[in-house]
C-alpha cells in the first residue's frame, strides 16, 4: 500500500476517533499524532491491498493483533513502545464497540511482552572511593573565612558529618530514610553494629565497616562540639545536624552528595541510593551469597534481591568485552 496515497484519517471511523478523542478526551495534538502513527502502522500492515478508506475494520481478528504486535517484537521494539501501539488500537477498538461498528475487541486482554526492569546504577569501587574521600578535600581546599564562634564549630563538624554519612551510606547499604531516622539509641559501636528501621517497621542488623565506623565515631565527637557552640542544652536530637542544630533531611543529603559528585568529576545521575546499589553489587562480586545480601538490604523477597545479580553479570560481560581478544 503507498502509505502517501490516502491518509488515515480520510476513513470516516479513524476521523470521528480523532473528533471524539479531541472533544470527550481533551486530548494533545501531540497523543492525537502518536494514536495516527500506530493506526498508520496498522492500515499498512493489515490493509495492504492498495484500496482506499473506508476499511474493514469488522473484519480484523484476534490473530491480526497478534500479528501487529509481533512485527513490532521482530523489529526489538522497546516492549514499551509495543504495549503503547496496542494501547492505541485497542482505545481505537473500543470505540468502534461503543459505536456499534465492530461486534468485538481484536485487542482486548492481548498478551504483551513483559517490560524489563531496569539494570539499577552502580559506581565503581574506585568511584565509590574518591566520593569519600571528597568531603575532607573540598574542606582542606576551601578558602579561610571568617566565622563566629558557632560558625567555626559547624565548618569543622561538616566535613566529619558528611564524610560519616556517605561511609555509613556505603558501609551499611541501608536506605537514605533510614539513614536520617537513626538515633543515638540504635548505634553500637563497640560490636559494630546498627540497628536499622526498615519499610513496614520491620526492623534488622547492619554491620559497620572499620572507616565508617571511625568516621562515625569522630561525626558525633565534632557534633557535640558543635552542639555545645550553638549554646544549646542536652542531648543532640539527631546523628547528622545542619547548621541550625536540627536533624539534617533526605532531601539536603541529596543536594551535598550532588556537590561531592560535582568535585570528584562524577556523573550527576548518582544519588545516595546508588551507594545502596553499589554496596549490594560490590558484596556479589566479592562473593557474598545472595541471601545475605538479601538479609542485609532489608528484602523481604529474594526476587528483588535478584536484580544486582543481573547487574554483577553485566559488569562480567563488560570486563570480559574489553579485556579478551576476541570478546
Amino acid at each position: 500500500m503507498d502509505t502517501e496515497e490516502y491518509d488515515p484519517i480520510s476513513d470516516p471511523e479513524i476521523s470521528r476517533f480523532m473528533a471524539y478523542l479531541e472533544a470527550e478526551r481533551s486530548a494533545s495534538q501531540h497523543t492525537i499524532d502518536n494514536y495516527l502513527i500506530d493506526l498508520r502502522q496498522f492500515i499498512e500492515q493489515e490493509f495492504s491491498d492498495g484500496n482506499p478508506p473506508p476499511y474493514e475494520w469488522q473484519d480484523v481478528d484476534r490473530m491480526a493483533a497478534r500479528r501487529y504486535l509481533v512485527h513490532f517484537q521482530k523489529l526489538e521494539c522497546a516492549p514499551t513502545t509495543t504495549a503503547r501501539k496496542c494501547s492505541s488500537l485497542r482505545s481505537f477498538y473500543r470505540f468502534l464497540l461503543r459505536e456499534g461498528v465492530v461486534r468485538s475487541n481484536p485487542f482486548a486482554n492481548l498478551p504483551l511482552p513483559r517490560k524489563g526492569r531496569p539494570l539499577p546504577e552502580v559506581m565503581t569501587v574506585g568511584e565509590v572511593k574518591r566520593l569519600l574521600e571528597s568531603p575532607h578535600e573540598m574542606a582542606d581546599a576551601a578558602p579561610e573565612r571568617r566565622r563566629g564562634a558557632a560558625g567555626e564549630a559547624y565548618y569543622r563538624y561538616a566535613p566529619w558529618r558528611d564524610s560519616a554519612i556517605l561511609e555509613m551510606l556505603y558501609s551499611t547499604g541501608m536506605r537514605l530514610s533510614e539513614l536520617v531516622q537513626m538515633r543515638s539509641r540504635d548505634i553500637d559501636l563497640l560490636s559494630g553494629f546498627v540497628k536499622v528501621l526498615g519499610k513496614g517497621n520491620k526492623e534488622r542488623l547492619c554491620p559497620v565497616g572499620g572507616p565508617a565506623s571511625e568516621a562515625l565515631q569522630r561525626n558525633i565527637e565534632e557534633r557535640d562540639a558543635f552542639w555545645t557552640g550553638l549554646g544549646l542544652r542536652g542531648s543532640a536530637e539527631g546523628i547528622f545536624l545542619n547548621l541550625n542544630g536540627k536533624p539534617i533531611s533526605a532531601r539536603s543529603i541529596e543536594r551535598l552528595m550532588k556537590k561531592y559528585l560535582a568535585h570528584c568529576g562524577l556523573e550527576n545521575k548518582f544519588s545516595p541510593h546508588t551507594l545502596r546499589h553499589s554496596f549490594a553489587t560490590h558484596l556479589l562480586d566479592n562473593g557474598a551469597d545472595l541471601r545475605s545480601v538479601q538479609e542485609l538490604l532489608g528484602h523481604s523477597s529474594l526476587s528483588t534481591t535478584q536484580i544486582y545479580t543481573h547487574v554483577s553479570i553485566e559488569r562480567l560481560k563488560e570486563v570480559y568485552e574489553k579485556a579478551h581478544p576476541r570478546g
